[in-house]
């Protein structure tokens, strides 16, 4: 098998095999890059992307912070990019769909029959009065229909917003009302893990009062069930409609789609990414990241839920001509060496994944890696949230073979796209450790001054990335709060970073927002459906650091009425399943009498925390009620799974080097 990675001077580079196949293996680069970002972006766009009217070229990148524009006044169509100009290969497969049962046939699609269903789901919007500028809202679990949903949209100039499956009517409900959505496309249902879950169940709890008025079911689950009213069967509506669908010419600086990312103050952020500088950011990050060639099978595991999946499982690979594969299920089923079979039988190059699942990988032991060669693999990448060095390890010699770089990246829904990282061709790969900023965007590690330093605040500097978010969805206000309000000239992160030996080293999440399982969580919108119990008075949540999850959220709860119990703490957690989602249960539900508060009336979450992971208290000084600390330092210590607290200590779960 090929190796492409060698070790010298106690680090892993690039062998002499990947700097032939990698699109970048100069690292001259990014000296040429940094030197005139705005040039450098203005000709690969040129390069990369087909334009219908190219920009004023003093208009290729324009700041009047918060706010900024990339090829402002050109003129693109998408989905014309991701599918038509490779029509000259139409046969080539572009999708490959694994259902979760595994006596399913799995569906290929090629690129020309991708192109016609997108065409004809485009004409089936415009039947249903979706016009330019409108938006759609997307509830399907990952299969094909959620490709041909988004690039429809894309197709017609129709603003999409993909809500996760697994999310509650309830977050669906705030989602739909706040873009106020025209259409939802959703299905009866889908597998998890062998079991039938109702879908269009938790849909039609969303819909009351919601202003939707069509609904489009694709039917996964029963393939003859009829519907009635405002519910319409999307395969046989497809049946209805032209062929052909002339693409919409966009302008480079319309919103293409809003994605709802969770926010400190409970209610989602509808993240805005525009059409031109969002394409030329997927294509090139999708290209040079992961080496995409044309005989290339690209897997990223990410739901089409969450901004990995719309970037690197749909549309990058798309943009460059190259081949995606989505699988339906949950990673263990029926066998725990499901992944390791898809990756043999269809040949994966690229496996892109997170460290949550790694993890989960590693619990299970090595037999089941054992019995699969994975030689097809070329290029491993982890994503959403920072990686151990024992998860780096197990993935690159179980999973890689010891043969496979491991593309280490940072990036967020706001950003569109990765943005620190090591490039294959160039290295090094350095456990732990992201890279470097990519060619032609640059960050600043900063302290709360805005000075710079090797530890502290990560934030990116002007010029800034083509594939940004756009703003807030209808919220200027939140959009300058979040990101502009701590350094006003610098995007702030909210992540936390150290620079080593010139590479940036991400360290997690600055605010209070929670990475579980790869997936942004608030913990202001977790309290508030804490806190809409009959029972509950008031709460607060923070994560701990969980060697499967990255971080898991404990929840303390003061009680209006009732006793403290088991079944009340089962009763709270599918509460929240109910209206948040599974993803956001609190493992442990600790009821207190009151939390630590402030003379202002802040909770001090920050304490809580330190006292879950032992850390040292500080600031007790600032309390109204220090004693009830001692009070809730008893409770954890008493609990059978907190007995143990002092071998848990959160500087111990991840090896800092």
């Amino acid at each position: 098998m090929t190796k492409y990675i060698t070790k010298k001077s106690g680090k892993y580079w690039p062998s002499k095999a990947m700097k032939e196949i990698a699109w970048v293996n100069d690292k001259k680069i990014y000296k040429q890059a940094n030197k005139n970002p705005v040039k450098f972006w203005s000709e690969l766009a040129k390069k990369g992307i087909m334009w219908e009217e190219l920009w004023d070229e003093k208009k290729t990148y324009i700041e009047k912070l918060p706010y900024f524009w990339w090829f402002k006044g050109a003129k693109l169509n998408f989905c014309v990019n991701a599918l038509d100009r490779h029509l000259g290969r139409s046969e080539k497969p572009a999708l490959i769909w694994v259902p979760e049962p595994i006596k399913e046939k799995p569906t290929i699609l090629t690129y020309k029959e991708l192109y016609d269903k997108v065409n004809k789901c485009a004409n089936l919007l415009k039947k249903l009065g979706v016009k330019k500028g409108d938006a759609v809202s997307i509830y399907l679990p990952l299969i094909p229909e959620a490709a041909i949903a988004m690039l429809a949209c894309t197709r017609i100039g129709a603003i999409h917003s993909v809500v996760f499956s697994a999310f509650a009517p309830d977050a669906l409900k705030a989602r739909i009302q706040d873009c106020k959505a025209k259409v939802l496309i959703t299905a009866d249902g889908y597998y998890r893990r062998g079991k039938k879950e109702n879908l269009l169940k938790k849909a039609k709890k969303a819909l009351r009062k919601s202003g939707i008025k069509k609904v489009l079911v694709v039917n996964r689950l029963s393939k003859n069930k009829t519907y009635f009213g405002k519910f319409l069967s999307f395969n046989k509506e497809l049946e209805k409609v032209d062929l052909y669908c002339k693409p919409e010419r966009m302008n480079s600086e319309d919103p293409m789609f809003i994605l709802y990312t969770s926010g400190t103050t409970g209610k989602p952020k509808g993240i805005v990414h525009d059409t031109g500088g969002y394409a030329v950011q997927a294509y090139y990050t999708a290209k040079w990241n992961f080496n995409l060639h044309d005989q290339d099978i690209m897997w990223c595991t990410a739901d089409i839920g969450w901004i990995t999946g719309h970037t690197y499982a749909i549309y990058g690979p798309l943009l460059n001509g190259t081949t995606s594969l989505i699988y339906e299920g949950t990673p263990d089923f029926p066998k725990q060496d499901r992944w390791w079979k898809i990756i043999d039988k269809y040949k994966v190059s690229v496996f892109y994944t997170a460290p949550t699942a790694i993890r989960m990988f590693m619990k299970f032991g090595n037999k089941y890696v054992n019995k699969h060669k994975l030689k097809s693999l070329k290029i491993l990448g982890t994503v959403g949230e920072p990686i151990d060095i024992d998860a780096w390890n197990w993935y690159f010699k179980k999973i890689g073979k010891s043969r496979c770089p491991i593309i280490d990246t940072w990036w967020q829904t706001e950003t569109g796209g990765t943005l620190i990282n090591v490039l294959p061709g160039i290295g090094p790969f350095v456990p732990t450790i992201a890279g470097l900023s990519f060619p032609g965007t640059r960050h600043a590690i900063v302290d709360k001054k805005g000075k710079k330093t090797n530890k502290g605040f990560l934030t990116q500097v002007s010029p800034f990335a083509p594939g940004m978010l756009h703003g807030v969805w209808k919220n200027h206000k939140k959009y300058v709060e979040t990101y502009w309000k701590k350094f006003k000239t610098k995007y702030d992160t909210s992540d936390g970073a150290i620079l080593k030996s010139g590479l940036i080293r991400v360290t997690g999440r600055t605010d209070d927002v929670m990475k579980v399982a790869g997936h942004r969580l608030a913990t202001a919108e977790l309290e508030n459906t804490i806190n809409d119990h009959n029972l509950v008075n008031e709460s607060a949540v923070v994560p701990i650091p969980d060697k499967i999850k990255g971080e898991t959220p404990i929840a303390f709860v003061v009680l209006e009425k009732g006793k403290p119990s088991e079944k009340l703490e089962k009763s709270l957690k599918s509460h929240v399943d109910k209206h948040l989602g599974p993803t956001s249960r609190p493992s442990k539900i600790f009821f207190v009498h009151a939390l630590p508060k402030t003379r202002s009336g802040k909770i001090m979450r920050r304490i809580l925390k330190n006292i879950l992971t032992n850390e040292e208290l500080k600031g007790l000084m600032t309390l109204v009620n220090p004693k009830c600390v001692e009070d809730i330092q008893r409770l954890i210590k008493t609990d059978e799974i907190f007995k143990n607290i002092e071998d848990k200590n959160a500087n111990n779960l991840f090896k800092k080097d």
